[in-house]
């Protein structure tokens, strides 16, 4: 079993930025996030790897970094140049070849 533990959300203005932290209580391999918008499904924003290999969704390729430190096994996401459409619950993901797990959700709102 792998804890996750997130931090990092907010509120925001439009054009501003956050960034999201999530622990995990052992290492594994493969690290992300994922968010939800109300009435929305849940959707890939950006994973990486233990060896640093990332991969983004189209929306937020260009604006959002993810990042790792193996070290704490910690997962970043740099999130800059916000927009509205951004606002959604943020969870952060970990998988192995076993299972997958998930985090309690970060709430990010970008508003004027």
């Amino acid at each position: 079993q792998v804890q996750l533990v997130e931090s990092g959300g907010g509120l925001v203005q439009p054009g501003g930025s956050l960034r999201l932290s999530c622990t995990a209580s052992r290492s594994i391999n493969i690290m992300g996030w994922s968010r939800q918008a109300p009435g929305k499904q849940r959707e890939l924003v950006a994973t990486i790897n233990s060896g640093g290999n990332t991969n983004y969704a189209g929306s937020v390729r260009g604006r959002f970094t993810i990042s790792r430190d193996n070290a704490k096994n910690t997962v970043y996401l740099q999130m800059n140049s916000l927009k509205a459409e951004d606002t959604a619950v943020y969870y952060c993901n970990a998988r192995s070849l076993a299972a997958n797990y998930w985090g309690q959700g970060t709430q990010v709102t970008v508003s004027s």
